[in-house]
């Protein structure tokens, strides 16, 4: 699942769009498809020294939103 909330945190899906379970799985394949999982964990890493506490919530929100659209 962090692969997942990583693609997603590294995504231009934002929290306040409200995006629907089909919109966060498309999000989630295609910041994988661009960056790689890599890639996507650099962005985080990224922005968690760059801007702490907004990617504190934006982690908080992506793993809500993988951990909803992804239940099997």
């Amino acid at each position: 699942m962090n692969t997942r909330a990583d693609a997603l945190f590294a995504s231009v899906l934002q929290a306040s769009q409200r995006p629907a379970e089909t919109e966060v799985r498309a999000a989630v394949v295609d910041t994988l498809g661009r960056l790689g999982e890599h890639g996507c964990a650099g962005e985080v890493a990224g922005e968690f020294g760059d801007h702490p506490e907004a990617a504190a919530h934006r982690m908080i929100w992506a793993l809500d939103m993988v951990s909803r659209s992804y239940r099997d």
